[in-house]
Parts: C-alpha cells; structure tokens; sequence
C-alpha cells in the first residue's frame, strides 16, 4: 500500500481545513478536520451510530479512552457530557492529535482532554471507558493486537464500546473477543454497524 492513509504517523498531504459539524447528546459540535485524517469530510457514520447508540458518560466522571481519535469527534461528545472527565484521544496520526487539541481549546475543553500517541499514555492509566471506531484497515492482525495492547487497561468493572461494520466482520470480531475472555453483547444494530459492550469477565 503507499501513498497516505488515515493511519499513517505523518500524513504527507498538505493539510487542508475543513468544518464538520454534527449533534450528539443534545447538542451541536462545529469540528475542525483536514486531510490526512480518517473522515474528514464528515462525521463517519459509523461514529454517529456508536454516538447515538451507545449510552454517554453523565456527570459521574472517570478516564475515558478515544482510540483512534482522529480529529476527535468522540473526545469532544465525551469530555463535554461528563464535566468531571479526562479523556485521553490516542491516536498514531500527528495532524489527528494536533486537530484534536485545536478542537479542545475551541470548545473550552483543553484541560480535561489530553491528546497522545499510544507511547505518551502513562502505563499505570487505567480507563473506567473504551469508545472506539477501531481502524480495520489496518488489518486483522493488526486489529487484534490494538485491542489486546488496550482492552486489558479497562476498569474492572469498565465497558469498552465499539463500533464495527457488519460488512467489515463486526460479528467475527465479536466472536473473537469473546474468544479472548472478554463478555461481549450488540446492543444495538444500525445502517450495517454492530454497537458492541466489551467487559472484562466476571
């Protein structure tokens, strides 16, 4: 494969601005995106399914983990439905993390979102949630070994929720987590994306 991909360290093409705004949670977000990064021309709709799906945070607080951040659209649904959270927006992507905190400090969320390479998150963070839209295009060895490399740092009693294309194997996936220990359940079907709860075995 060559040329830029949205997992790509350093994305070679020049950036280029770009706007996306969508609603979540009750209300709107106005983003910052650019090329280079996964979905910049609009929020995924895989995003949007997991965004609409899956049950936000509240006021509870905790360390919420965003992997595969991209311009961080999930980060910003997170951190401004629980005000007592840190979420961390993991990403290999440079131009993500940069967007990331660009749009952190435009909604007035920078001191609770921290921006990271997966190398920069101290090893001793353990998360009470896991939100992502994981990149499957990476491929599936490659897949495994995220989740295996970030499943294990959930809370005990923490939940992961993934989004995953029927298409792109959301129901082998689901299959192989709980192949790995973890208690999988769909809770929600939507446009072809499976909304899955990852938790650890009781």
């Amino acid at each position: 494969m060559t040329g830029d991909h949205y997992f790509s360290a350093e994305p070679a093409a020049a950036p280029a601005a770009r706007t996306v705004t969508f609603e979540a949670g009750g209300r709107e977000f106005t983003l910052t995106a650019s090329t280079g990064v996964f979905s910049a021309q609009r929020l995924d709709p895989g995003t949007a399914v997991l965004l609409r799906k899956a049950p936000l945070p509240g006021p509870r607080g905790g360390a919420y983990l965003d992997l595969g951040c991209g311009y961080g659209a999930i980060t910003a649904v997170l951190a401004a439905s629980s005000p007592a959270a840190r979420v961390y927006a993991v990403d290999v992507n440079s131009r993500a993390l940069e967007l990331v905190a660009e749009n952190a400090a435009a909604l007035d969320l920078a001191d609770r979102i921290i921006p990271a390479t997966p190398a920069q998150v101290p090893d001793e963070v353990v998360f009470d949630e896991i939100w992502s839209n994981p990149p499957i295009r990476i491929g599936k060895a490659e897949l495994h070994e995220l989740l295996l490399r970030w499943l294990p740092r959930l809370a005990p009693h923490g939940t992961a929720w993934l989004v995953v294309s029927r298409n792109l194997g959301g129901d082998s996936l689901q299959d192989w987590l709980s192949g790995q220990g973890y208690r999988v359940e769909r809770c929600a079907s939507q446009k072809g994306y499976r909304v899955l709860s990852v938790h650890h075995s009781e």
